[in-house]
């Protein structure tokens, strides 16, 4: 086998791992999920943001990273107890791994601490799904 089968082979496979990526993406998207930025580890350079998916699964929010060969998804995060220490505007450097127009909300759960950047619309289905606890529960808002 020549070099050239070699790169050939490469080349087939790097093409199939980018059409999954674009499928799996699609795919999600169709499923009524909403473009969302999440990092867990927090660094004010910007840093640890990733682009996903986000589903809404009854009493969590589940979000697929976009570049990921998993089929479920990388984070869950669950509605009881979460709640919302601070919305901010995206600074210069983490701009760019975000939606258009998004707002940063720092969440704490029991699981710990999240950042959760999102555009406009997928915000307003965000705060409307964690308002709607079931009745008995407290509406989680910190501030």
């Amino acid at each position: 086998m020549g070099i050239t089968e070699i790169a050939g082979l490469i080349l087939l496979g790097v093409a199939i791992v980018i059409t999954y990526f674009a499928w799996r993406r699609i795919r999600l998207l169709r499923e009524g999920g909403v473009h969302v930025a999440l990092r867990s580890v927090f660094d004010d350079r910007g840093r640890g943001w990733h682009l996903g998916v986000g589903h809404y699964q009854g009493d969590s929010f589940a979000w697929f990273r976009v570049l990921s060969l998993g089929s479920g998804p990388n984070e869950l995060i669950s509605r009881d107890g979460l709640e919302i220490d601070a919305r901010r505007e995206p600074t210069g450097p983490e701009a760019y791994a975000m939606p258009v127009g998004a707002t940063v909300l720092r969440c704490r759960s029991a699981s710990g601490e999240v950042e959760i950047a999102m555009g406009p619309d997928a915000l307003t289905g965000f705060l409307s799904w964690l308002e709607s606890s079931p009745p008995g529960r407290a509406i989680p808002w910190a501030s």
